[in-house]
């Protein structure tokens, strides 16, 4: 008998069941505390939008960039954040470009509900798939299976590693507070090798369980 591994399937076993999400859970997951980011996949967030992770992806870097605005018409959006969306797809794009070097990218989104095959229709997400060629096989037609080779949370950090490193697009001098008190406490403490050390790591440990801040040059339309 073949056998076939996967151990990120251990965070699947161990999930917290008491917990539901109850509501839209693209209102609920980015306004949960910033330290819960990793948990939430929300892997970078701007002024008006966030990219999250899709939970059941059809590739490895499978994301959805989704506007803070719960609405489900581009027309109730407004000029400054059509403008962010915008911007935040394009940083997700070369984010994903430089994670994994896919040969395309597939992006759209599911407009209609059921009848597009949405599962979500009231809080628009743009979806943004990382393909290469040869990617499809059997499995899929002959077995209803979508083989992913890659765990969420190995995903997660090439992404935020990507988003952290990009430039101009992406700035992280502007990292949560408390991730900066840390940096800073850590920077006081020189005298304290191991102390500075240890220091050093939490405050490492915390900014990667924290979305990237994506800071464009302008947030607003001029008239």
């Amino acid at each position: 008998m073949e056998q076939v591994f996967a151990p990120w399937r251990i965070e699947w076993v161990e999930r917290d069941e008491t917990e539901s999400i109850d509501g839209c859970p693209f209102c609920v997951l980015p306004a949960r505390k910033p330290t819960r980011d990793r948990e939430s996949r929300i892997v970078a967030r701007s002024q008006h939008s966030f990219v999250l992770l899709n939970n059941y992806p059809y590739n490895p870097g499978h994301v959805m960039v989704i506007p803070d605005h719960h609405t489900g018409s581009w027309d109730a959006l407004n000029d400054t954040e059509l403008l962010d969306h915008a911007r935040t797809k394009t940083a997700t794009i070369n984010a994903i470009q430089s994670a994994f070097d896919p040969d395309g990218i597939n992006t759209g989104e599911n407009l209609g509900g059921d009848a597009a095959g949405g599962s979500i229709d009231d809080h628009l997400h743009t979806h943004l798939v990382p393909r290469w060629r040869g990617d499809t096989n059997m499995m899929p037609i002959i077995n209803g299976t979508k083989v992913i080779v890659e765990a969420l949370d190995d995903t997660y950090d090439r992404l935020h590693d990507a988003f952290t490193t990009l430039q101009p697009a992406v700035d992280t001098s502007h990292q949560m507070t408390d991730t900066e008190n840390k940096q800073q406490e850590t920077r006081n403490m020189g005298n304290n090798a191991d102390h500075t050390s240890a220091m050093q790591q939490d405050a490492d440990a915390e900014a990667s369980n924290q979305a990237v801040t994506l800071r464009f040059d302008s947030h607003e339309i001029s008239s």
